[in-house]
């Protein structure tokens, strides 16, 4: 039998069988526990709101007015380092390094002036490169479908290519996150072609970056055969990056990026976690999940213009009769925002226009409609009065798939953008804190004797 590294034999997997039956009975806690030493399950209280456990300057997410000391629901709102993200959006005035800028504004606190963004982008340009000997020898290896894999891995690759790895002073740390966030877009590309190279049989494409472009404009450029985009591509693509950018620090993947960081450890193994918790499919993955419920529909609804036929389809997948039995409307709702998500309304727009130049308006109807009838059902459905927005994934994934970008680089584009966000986290847990993060879980086992292997 071939020696691939895995348990082969029907004897061992009958073992594993049994081992997992054991596991099972040997972990499962009581439910009710929970409920009798009122345990924030998920760091959320019995309303679903997010357990108070650190403070931020670097974005604030709000979804609530208070009048007289009650929580009124509003309209979604979005501030980077204190700046409506409404505002960012629409000062860009059609310039192209929006994302960077962002940066800047993440990282350093406040907008810079045009010298200060000439500089920084100067810095940017010649950050964005990986030698071919790491393109070959990391990129190249082990290549595999899940390009977030790929990208843990060449992250913490890049910890034996630096002369400093373990210094985790400030100016340290800050050369290190431009790097990452300069080189990731790189490594994901990279990886996907890798990817499509050995495993699809496909022609390797391996680009470099071009000094001068956006961010946004060398991922189309390194990504497409021909190199070619359009503005309004670039354009779109550079706003989704800004939307995703950041996120509050209570989110899975910071908080993580604050954990991990907490300890001491090194820029790579903490951005190497952050990327782990984003691969989760229930943080980082939602597009993709939005994206093929779209396809069933498509599928299983014939008039897509037709509010009845649709409203059935999509009562049938609250029903768990239809899609994947979820119950699931995906890119509905959000923990936090309850009329509107902001990053949804700006990204809405935009895929609208860009719909518009693609020949694809019946698509985005499509989804126009799914919105407007989907929050009313699962209301409807779940007996709840609380107002169902949609979110950012709602439209994301129909973003990236007229961009021509691949499943497979849709949560990878995602860590791309939220690069930024964890960065400036970790160096705000490194300049503020001074403990290690440690919350307490209650023991509810019971205490045994220890038995001698000839007694059990």
């Amino acid at each position: 039998m071939e020696d691939n590294g895995m348990m082969g034999t029907d004897v061992m997997q009958e073992d594993m069988q049994r081992l997992e039956t054991e596991l099972m009975k040997g972990h499962r806690i009581d439910p009710n526990l929970y409920i009798e030493y009122d345990v924030k399950r998920g760091l959320r209280d019995s309303a679903g709101k997010g357990v108070l456990t650190g403070l931020t300057e670097i974005s604030d997410v709000t979804a609530y007015t208070l009048v007289n000391g009650r929580q009124i629901p509003a309209e979604g709102e979005l501030y980077y380092q204190g700046i409506n993200v409404y505002d960012l959006i629409k000062g860009l005035r059609g310039r192209k390094f929006g994302f960077e800028e962002t940066v800047y504004l993440l990282l350093f606190g406040r907008l810079p002036d045009q010298k200060e963004l000439d500089r920084f982008l100067d810095v940017m340009f010649e950050l964005q490169e990986l030698s071919g000997r790491f393109v070959r020898d990391v990129v190249m290896k082990a290549s595999n479908e899940n390009i977030m894999n790929s990208m843990q891995r060449c992250i913490l690759t890049l910890y034996t290519y630096d002369e400093d790895p373990e210094n985790i002073s400030p100016h340290n740390v800050l050369r290190q996150c431009l790097e990452l966030i300069c080189k990731l877009p790189l490594i994901a590309v990279y990886s996907y072609h890798a990817y499509r190279h050995f495993r699809k049989d496909e022609t390797l494409l391996i680009r470099n970056p071009k000094k001068g472009l956006s961010l946004a404009e060398n991922i189309l450029f390194m990504l497409r055969p021909d190199g070619g985009y359009t503005e309004l591509e670039a354009k779109v693509l550079d706003i989704a990056l800004i939307l995703h950018a950041e996120h509050g620090g209570g989110n899975n993947s910071t908080f993580t990026t604050h954990v991990v960081t907490s300890s001491g450890t090194d820029t790579y193994s903490s951005m190497a976690a952050s990327i782990g918790s984003l691969k989760g499919p229930r943080h980082g993955g939602a597009n993709l999940k939005v994206q093929n419920m779209f396809a069933n529909i498509k599928e299983h609804v014939k008039d897509w213009k037709n509010e009845e036929e649709v409203s059935d389809y999509l009562q049938k997948i609250l029903n768990k009769e239809a899609f994947d039995g979820s119950g699931l409307i995906y890119g509905m709702g959000h923990a936090v925002y309850t009329l509107s998500d902001p990053r949804e309304v700006i990204l809405k727009r935009f895929a609208k226009d860009l719909a518009q130049e693609k020949g694809m308006m019946d698509e985005f109807a499509l989804y126009d409609l799914v919105e407007r009838l989907a929050a009313r059902l699962i209301m409807e459905q779940r007996k709840i009065f609380k107002n169902i927005c949609a979110n950012v994934d709602f439209y994301s994934g129909f973003v990236y798939s007229m961009l021509d970008i691949p499943q497979e680089l849709f949560t990878p584009i995602f860590a791309i953008a939220r690069m930024p966000g964890w960065c400036a986290h970790r160096l705000e847990e490194l300049i503020n804190a001074s403990k290690i993060i440690r919350p307490a879980y209650k023991y509810v086992g019971r205490h045994l004797e220890f038995k001698p292997i000839e007694e059990r």
